[in-house]
């Protein structure tokens, strides 16, 4: 009977072990790590929130390929915001009660990053988001992480490069306009336009926003044009920037320079649509087929992209958001590997203290959360023609003006000698 007994007890320890080590296998390689995020698929920001969503794709597939992070697979759960600043909150709620994911990471855009900031700093969650100007500036949130080359002064960054081209010009323009939309991201760019109007010693003659629900863009630029500016900033998001730029061409309004901080330029489906009214105006961009930012992998991942590109029906290139939605994955990864942990606080700060590689470029982050260093771009588009996807592929179509490191050439000035 104790021999019956002692082999019954060896069999039920056994079988314990057995179910121990299961259960912490199952921990460790079986449930993947879930991160979570909105994403303009629908609205006037899809067509940006499209390829930065691929991006992120692509990062889960390359990720889960070499065998995940700290040993399991990784999930992208996410949700369609439809460009609504109003639906952002909800959804990061729903992430983290209801979908328990155990990281997220931004949505694309300053209005929608904004409102997601209460719920997260609530949950004390590590937060990387995708294009956002300033938004910890007022937050001070310590777990926050810009994944935008605006550097540490981030407002001025957008537009500097567009004023020290045209304080370059001699002889020098003496006045400005400002327009802004009535949204965070433009009154954010137009406070630093403001910033960079008086360093570099210009008159400010016309300083107006406009709602963002505007859809006719000739008053605005005949009453701009009425002050008689010599260059004219203009901070505006995809649908008002394609607005603007008809505008411009209707009225026929020729500044010396006009542009700057023109959200939604940078797609394809607007160069495509806008062709030759392009040609003269000078504006941001984050990234361009220069050789000179040729990062490792990056140049790899473009031929993945653009090769899912036409069936996931999104950006034919990747060049603006593509290439960052991979990237901002990449510093959350860093994040993961370098704290060996997907806790919130150590990821945080293991990204406050080293630099992150990524295929956009080594990136330091600062105070609040801020690029180190900046690194936004003024280009001017000139050559274009109507339709022709390729002509955008290379830099036969845009100049880098600013800054001096990546310049690829000179401005076309004053802007209608580019028409």
């Amino acid at each position: 009977m104790f021999h019956i007994l002692k082999r019954m007890t060896a069999g039920l320890l056994a079988a314990a072990a057995t179910v121990a080590f299961a259960a912490g296998a199952s921990a460790q390689s079986g449930e993947p790590i879930k991160i979570g995020f909105a994403m303009s698929l629908t609205g006037p920001l899809a067509a940006n929130g499209k390829q930065a969503l691929l991006g992120a794709k692509i990062w889960e597939e390359t990720v889960n390929k070499k065998g995940g992070l700290l040993g399991r697979q990784v999930k992208l759960v996410y949700y369609d915001d439809q460009s609504n600043s109003s639906q952002v909150p909800g959804i990061y709620t729903k992430l983290l009660d209801v979908d328990k994911v155990d990281l997220v990471v931004g949505p694309y855009a300053t209005a929608q990053i904004a409102p997601a900031m209460p719920v997260v700093m609530q949950k004390g969650k590590v937060f990387v988001s995708l294009f956002g100007l300033a938004v910890n500036s007022e937050f001070k949130y310590d777990k926050y992480f810009a994944m935008i080359p605006t550097g540490p002064d981030p407002k001025p960054a957008f537009t500097i490069g567009f004023f020290e081209v045209a304080a370059a010009q001699n002889p020098k323009p003496k006045t400005v306009a400002l327009v802004a939309a009535d949204q965070e991201f433009s009154k954010n760019a137009c406070d630093g336009a403001r910033t960079n109007a008086k360093q570099f010693g210009f008159n400010v003659v016309y300083d107006k926003t406009y709602p963002p629900s505007t859809t006719d863009f000739t008053p605005i630029v005949r009453a701009i044009q009425a002050s008689n500016p010599d260059i004219v900033t203009i901070c505006s998001y995809p649908l008002d920037s394609v607005g603007m730029v008809k505008a411009i061409n209707e009225v026929g309004f020729k500044p010396k320079m006009i542009g700057g901080a023109m959200v939604g330029l940078q797609a394809t489906v607007f160069k495509q649509q806008l062709g030759p009214l392009l040609n003269g105006i000078v504006n941001y961009e984050t990234w361009v087929p220069a050789k000179t930012m040729e990062t490792p992998g990056v140049v790899e991942f473009l031929k993945t992209y653009q090769a899912k590109a036409g069936a996931e029906g999104v950006d034919p290139l990747g060049y603006y958001l593509g290439t960052w939605g991979y990237g901002y994955m990449e510093v959350l990864e860093a994040g993961i590997v370098g704290a060996k942990s997907i806790d919130d606080t150590k990821i945080a700060q293991w990204l406050h203290a080293n630099p992150v590689k990524t295929i956009m470029g080594e990136i330091k982050f600062g105070k609040d959360g801020e690029w180190a260093t900046a690194r936004m771009l003024q280009v001017q588009y000139h050559s274009v023609k109507s339709g022709a996807l390729d002509q955008f592929r290379g830099m036969d179509t845009q100049t880098v003006l600013a800054p001096a490191d990546l310049k690829t050439g000179d401005v076309i000035y004053p802007y209608e000698k580019a028409k």
